[in-house]
């Protein structure tokens, strides 16, 4: 029979363990803090931004609980080298069209096994001495549990095509391996992972469906009425393919570019509809989404009055692939 205050891990082993958390979390939180800007979807923006603040606090509990285990303080230790190549791998995602890929690295794969990781944990942890632990381990499943949660609400509201569906499974399958090849965040195995599931009613201030209605379009906008025909006649060329068409509209100066052309190609077929627009001085800047059978894209154009007339002084892709809903 075992003894009552017998442990899973001896102290030192404990201090380890703590030290390959919080290197998983602390890295995760940088992660996090440096794709808020690389995001243009503001539903999984807001998702990060909202989630980041609790891993930092994750991180400072973890660093706050070694000098109890007779460690030095808010020390970090990666598990292997390869625990560190496969958090490089979730980093690399770092292209504004590659939103789907962040989402499905930290929310399909890190936090849904750091979840099972920390129940594993909580479930054989000795209750008699470690409480400070346990209590650590509580708060980090419950934030976990809601976040995979959210991050499950964003994805289904990002992943509108078969085609998006297949490049986040691609995504999920090559991370999982490499994550399987580092034995988990700790090292030891085995690597599991808990799947979405209901999580208790969200604040409004981490409620992922209100980070999705904040990104849908909520009205028309005051566009006059000559922007707007040549909004409307720019997108249906855009929509059409018509490139011939579509150049009719851009200031001599603005070229498309072979990579640009390429993704208005993938974006041809659908729809096309104004999701911000914004009044500076005399020019209108206007983000155009176009929804294609295949992909999607979103642009940002400078709009400049000439004469009765206006044209495109500046066009860029600011988000590719996650389609706006319906």
């Amino acid at each position: 029979m075992t003894h009552p205050l017998a442990g899973h891990l001896e102290v030192d082993e404990s201090a380890k363990t703590v030290r390959h958390y919080r290197y998983a979390v602390e890295r995760m939180t940088r992660i996090l803090g440096g794709w808020m800007a690389l995001t243009p979807e503001l539903s999984a923006k807001l998702l990060m931004g909202r989630h980041v603040w609790d891993s930092a606090q994750h991180a400072d509990a973890w660093g706050k609980r070694l000098p109890e285990l007779r460690a030095a303080a808010q020390i970090s230790e990666p598990a292997n080298a390869r625990l560190v190549a496969f958090l490089d791998a979730v980093d690399a995602a770092e292209r504004p069209e590659q939103t789907i890929e962040r989402v499905v690295a930290i929310y399909r794969v890190l936090k849904p096994h750091l979840l099972a990781t920390y129940e594993a944990h909580l479930a054989r942890a000795n209750a008699v001495y470690e409480p400070p632990t346990c209590r650590i381990l509580a708060r980090c499943i419950e934030d976990e549990r809601r976040h995979v949660a959210a991050g499950e609400t964003v994805l289904r509201h990002l992943l509108r095509t078969p085609e998006l569906e297949a490049r986040a499974r691609a995504c999920e399958a090559r991370l999982w391996l490499l994550l399987e090849a580092a034995g988990g965040v700790t090292g030891a195995g085995p690597v599991t992972r808990v799947s979405a599931a209901a999580a208790p009613p969200a604040p409004l201030s981490d409620d992922a469906a209100e980070f999705i209605r904040l990104e849908r379009s909520t009205g028309t906008w005051p566009i006059a009425p000559a922007l707007a025909q040549a909004l409307g006649a720019f997108g249906d060329a855009l929509i059409a393919g018509d490139t011939p068409a579509a150049r009719r509209w851009l200031a001599p100066d603005v070229e498309l570019g072979p990579d640009l052309e390429a993704r208005l190609r993938r974006a041809q077929g659908r729809r096309h509809r104004i999701v911000a627009c914004a009044r500076v001085g005399e020019q209108r800047l206007v983000k155009l989404r176009l929804d294609g059978a295949r992909d999607g894209v979103t642009l940002l154009l400078r709009w400049v009055p000439t004469g009765s007339d206006w044209r495109v002084a500046v066009l860029e892709a600011v988000s590719a692939s996650a389609a706006l809903p319906a």
